[in-house]
Formats: structure tokens, C-alpha cells, sequence
């Protein structure tokens, strides 16, 4: 399985790769493949990289979980849809750029879709994605014009001023704080700690103060989201402890199902599962791999090399390859 970690990105973690993070978009705008075209045979299936994965979003979606509806709206039949959840769709997707291409990419999303809004929603989630993809082009854009610009000019919070600018151009009042609200506020936080901590005229006490004045201003959701991974890395530390006395898996289960809830530690104990047998293949690999090189220690490189490459090609699929490169000697 995949394991695909649904983070928002502060810009403090970004920073010189980029505020945007549209560098995979370089290459691409209104001169690449025309989306209305068929799909190439190839390319009905989602990347690679999403196997073993559910969509972003796509729950909530199928649940029909919509904003509430004004009532002008509701009488007309119309529906607001669920712009934060659909977001979550595209970027699901649209992680996959440098996979496949944006118009390939956009038709897998106009059919998921098509499959799970109700018809008269259709029309209003298509132009949104329209937007989206118009607006993350936009941003690409938008950086390489900040590349050029002087060393002052480049801060973050200038290019995110400009970002947020920019997006006005492509989503309503709605739309931008249903599907940007909450990265808004994770970077505007990320900013004022970062401009704390970089301005040198503050003492370190009140370095400390101003950012305990953060933290109590942060809203609840950030700072559960922020403390999330450090109670995961808590509880694995316990249940490392626990193993190393001689715990097996029925207790390492009950010990997560009391911290998080049972549902959790059933797929916590799949990926325990799933860890020991990628373990056991990759243990009989380094040692098919060894005999190997033992066998043809005379033999030239080119010759080695293509047996490893056999070997690889036999254990295990593409992206799976890219992973060994960790595990070899």
C-alpha cells in the first residue's frame, strides 16, 4: 500500500523551494494537449502513485456532504456545493503532475465527477476545476515573476500578499475560505513565526513571549493538527517499548485502540503487517543479490549490472524499484 500523508504546507516548510509549490507545473499551460480530447488508452487509470489510495474528499462527496443552502438557492433547487472537499479532489489528482499530464489528469477528475455530484451540481464543480487549474497556472506565473525580482522584494509574506491577489481574480468570498481558509491560517501563522524569529531586535524573552501569544491565538483545529504528529510519535514510542518486553499483537492493538480508537489501530496493525513483508522481500532480495554478485565476480559490469536489473524487474514493480536504492550496500 501507498501511504499518501494529507499535510498542509507551511510556508516556513517551503521556503526556498518555493511558496506555491507549483514546480511541477513548469512546462505546462494553454499550449499542452487539448483536455477535450480522448484519453490515451494509458491513461484512463489514475498515476502509480495513487495506488492503494482513496481520493481526497471523495467520501464526503458520495455522502453528499454540501454546505448548507441559502434558502433563495434552495428554492430555485440549486446547491452550494462543498468547495473545501472538492479541493481536496483536485489536489489529490493533480499530485500526479509529472506522472501524466494536466489534460489527462483533468478528465480523470471530470469523471469522478461525473459519477458522484448530483447533475445539477456538475456544472458548477466542472467550472471550479476549470478555475483551479487556471488559477495554479496563474501561480506558476506569479513565481517565476518573483525569481527575478530583487532579494527584498522576494519575501514571503510579499508573495503571499500577491498570492492571495491573484487568487481573487479566480474564486468568490465562498469559494476562497471554504477551500483556502485553513492553509490561509496555517501560513499566516508560519509567517509571523518566522518574521519572530528572524527579527533581531527582539531579546529571546521576548522572542518566547510573542510566540506563546501565537500559540494561544492559534485556532483549535491548527494547533490539534500541529500536536497530531507529535501523539503519534509518542505512542509508537510506547509501542516499541511495549514490544521490546514481549508484547505481541493483540496487546500492541488494545494499545492503540485506547489512544486513538480501533478503527485506527486496525489500519496501524495492516501497516505493521505490510512493513514486516516489504522487510522479508527486501531481506531475500539483498540475499538473491549477494549470490548474484558472488556468481559473476569475474564477469564484466555491464553483464553484473544486468542481472541485478533482472532480479529488480522479477521482485518488484516501478515504484517499488525506486526504493531499493535505500537498501543496497
Amino acid at each position: 500500500m501507498t501511504l499518501r500523508w494529507n499535510k498542509r504546507t507551511s510556508l516556513a516548510a517551503l521556503g526556498m523551494l518555493g511558496l506555491f509549490g507549483v514546480a511541477l507545473w513548469i512546462g505546462w499551460g494553454p499550449s499542452g494537449d487539448d483536455a477535450s480530447n480522448p484519453p490515451s488508452p494509458e491513461n484512463r487509470q489514475p498515476a502509480l502513485s495513487l495506488a492503494g489510495t482513496a481520493p481526497d474528499g471523495l467520501m464526503a462527496l458520495q455522502a453528499s456532504a454540501l454546505n448548507p443552502l441559502p434558502g433563495q438557492c434552495r428554492e430555485a433547487g440549486c446547491s452550494t456545493l462543498a468547495y473545501g472537499e472538492l479541493k481536496r479532489l483536485f489536489d489529490y489528482y493533480l499530485s500526479t503532475v509529472g506522472e501524466q499530464t494536466i489534460p489527462d489528469i483533468t478528465r480523470q477528475i471530470q469523471q469522478v465527477l461525473a459519477e458522484n455530484l448530483r447533475p445539477a451540481q456538475l456544472p458548477q464543480a466542472q467550472r471550479l476545476l476549470d478555475r483551479y487549474i487556471a488559477f495554479k497556472s496563474a501561480l506558476l506565473r506569479l513565481e517565476q515573476d518573483y525569481a527575478k525580482k530583487s532579494e527584498a522584494e522576494r519575501s514571503l509574506r510579499a508573495r503571499f500578499l500577491a498570492m492571495q491577489t491573484l487568487r481573487d481574480n479566480y474564486f468568490n468570498a465562498e469559494e476562497t475560505q471554504a477551500m483556502f481558509g485553513l492553509e490561509d491560517a496555517n501560513d499566516m501563522d508560519a509567517l509571523a513565526r518566522l518574521e519572530i524569529a528572524n527579527d533581531a531586535t527582539l531579546s529571546a524573552s521576548d522572542k518566547r513571549s510573542r510566540l506563546a501569544a501565537l500559540d494561544q491565538q492559534m485556532p483549535r483545529i491548527l494547533r490539534e493538527d500541529r500536536e497530531a504528529p507529535r501523539a503519534v510519535i509518542r505512542l509508537e514510542a510506547q509501542i516499541a517499548a511495549l514490544r521490546a518486553q514481549g508484547a505481541g499483537d493483540d496487546e500492541v492493538f488494545r494499545a492503540r485502540a485506547k489512544a486513538l480508537d480501533t478503527a485506527a489501530a486496525g489500519r496501524l496493525a495492516e501497516l505493521d503487517q505490510e512493513e514486516r513483508q516489504w522487510r522479508q522481500r527486501i531481506d531475500s532480495y539483498l540475499s538473491d543479490r549477494t549470490r548474484a554478485l558472488q556468481r559473476l565476480a569475474d564477469a564484466p559490469d555491464s553483464e553484473k549490472q544486468a542481472a541485478l536489473a533482472d532480479l529488480q524487474q522479477a521482485r518488484f514493480n516501478e515504484l517499488e524499484r525506486k526504493r531499493l536504492a535505500a537498501y543496497e550496500p
